[in-house]
């Protein structure tokens, strides 16, 4: 697949970008493990980490630069481009700021004498990055394993090779040293080369459930470690007793936001049949007031898909689950005469086990509501899901809210709140959305060799 910058705004081609061939990714990959070896990745941490402060403070003067560079290449409404920018610049300062203290030697009190455990870098890491947040998903990898002394070569998502292409100068710009942060515009197979590679120690990819069981499995055969973030079927629970505006509102923003291309949107509505009703009422209002449009206006409210593959698939897939018995409440077709990739926020009822619908992850603005009768059938629906990512459950009341939270089958769970993220606060899932954390003091524990040294009693 060619990496291109096509504006899925229009569909018009921007620029094509030249890809690396095989002797360019030895030499990257040899440039990258002789820093790994070198006093830059085993020596004092604090030049690490003086350079995501300098990242931090330049990404933080560039954010309306960056944020249109997104934008334009896949999509994203420009606030929203924004707000992805400032959160990047936020997980730089934050492993600045923390990584010293989570690295340090911890004490193990032993009968055998004093023990403790330090960590050191692993080595090279392969990063296999997708689309939906081009900045934020390498900022996540970067952030964490560079201030551990890990090297890193990326293959970002072919559709935001400028993004790609900018975020590595920036790290350069930093004053990360040759090797630090790679780009590299490779292909599967140039991938697998490297997942093979003695030098490269683990594998770190977020994206498509069969993009992570290709590298989970390349990396096992080679005993390597990877972690892996895939895709989501988030709940989005309204109980009886909850604020029914207030959860229409946020409701439509989780399921929108990024016109609906994100792993931990809230996918699927479970709403207590007290209020079903109501609920979906005040939420097809909230769809209906959306206003489609070019990314870069203030006031468009739902911009275009990431591509025209993406619109094509998300067309199947919704005409496939009216096929087998949902019914379309709201929206469901693509948007006529328009020559972006736009499609109609739609809301999904009637869905039974039977249709595909039920398990697959749609990723675009499509809603699935359900019914239900009571926390048990709640607890059920949600858990009966291939994904555990995120998930949210609104209700004034909190215990009844964390002794659901805690049945339910997720690495995620906010209590009136759509799903979001945080520097400081630890993300990933479990079942098919994949294994493994970023961001917060786990993140940073993943790719360690976490080394016990004991000194024996005399």
């Amino acid at each position: 697949m060619p990496y291109q910058t096509v504006n899925p705004f229009n569909n018009k081609l921007i620029k094509e970008y030249q890809t690396h061939n095989d002797q360019q990714v030895e030499q990257a990959l040899t440039t990258a493990h002789e820093l790994y070896k070198s006093d830059w990745a085993q020596g004092d941490i604090k030049p690490r980490l003086q350079v995501l402060r300098k990242l931090s403070e330049i990404i933080s003067s560039r954010v309306e630069e960056l944020a249109k560079i997104a934008s334009e290449e896949m999509g994203k409404l420009i606030q929203q481009s924004r707000g992805e920018v400032k959160l990047c610049a936020e997980i730089a300062r934050y492993y600045a700021d923390n990584a010293e203290e989570f690295l340090k030697p911890v004490k193990y009190p032993s009968d055998l004498g004093e023990a403790w455990v330090e960590n050191s870098p692993v080595g090279v890491l392969v990063a296999v990055e997708p689309w939906n947040f081009p900045y934020y998903q390498l900022m996540r990898v970067l952030a964490p394993n560079l201030a551990a002394g890990n090297s890193i070569l990326v293959k970002h998502a072919g559709i935001v090779p400028h993004c790609a292409e900018t975020f590595e100068k920036l790290v350069t710009e930093a004053g990360a040293p040759k090797g630090a942060y790679t780009n590299l515009f490779i292909s599967q197979d140039q991938v697998a080369a490297l997942i093979d590679d003695d030098r490269v120690q683990g594998v770190a990819l977020t994206g498509s459930e069969k993009a992570g069981s290709i590298v989970a499995a390349r990396a096992a055969s080679k005993l390597k470690k990877s972690t892996l973030e895939l895709g989501g079927n988030d709940i989005f629970a309204v109980l009886e007793d909850s604020d029914l505006d207030k959860a229409a509102k946020i409701g439509a923003q989780a399921r929108l936001n990024n016109a609906g291309q994100v792993c931990t949107a809230a996918k699927r509505f479970i709403v207590h049949e007290k209020v079903a009703d109501k609920f979906l009422e005040k939420f097809t209002a909230q769809f209906k007031a959306v206003k489609i449009g070019d990314p870069m206006d203030e006031s468009t409210t739902l911009g275009p898909l990431s591509s025209a593959d993406a619109l094509k698939g998300l067309v199947k897939q919704v005409d496939d689950a009216v096929k087998h018995g949902a019914k379309i409440h709201y929206g469901g077709k693509a948007v006529a005469n328009n020559p972006g990739n736009f499609f109609e926020p739609t809301i999904l009822t009637h869905i039974e086990r039977k249709n595909p619908a039920y398990f697959d992850e749609f990723f675009g603005p499509v809603a699935q509501v359900y019914v239900v009768k009571n926390d048990d059938e709640l607890v059920k629906l949600a858990n009966d899901s291939h994904y555990g990512l995120g998930g949210a459950i609104f209700t004034p009341d909190i215990d009844r809210a964390k002794k659901l939270a805690s049945r339910i089958d997720t690495g995620m769970v906010y209590i009136n709140s759509l799903t979001d993220t945080a520097p400081e606060l630890p993300f990933g899932g479990v079942k098919r959305s994949g294994y493994g954390r970023e961001l917060s003091d786990l993140g940073i524990k993943e790719f360690v060799n976490q080394k016990l040294v004991v000194i024996a009693k005399s």
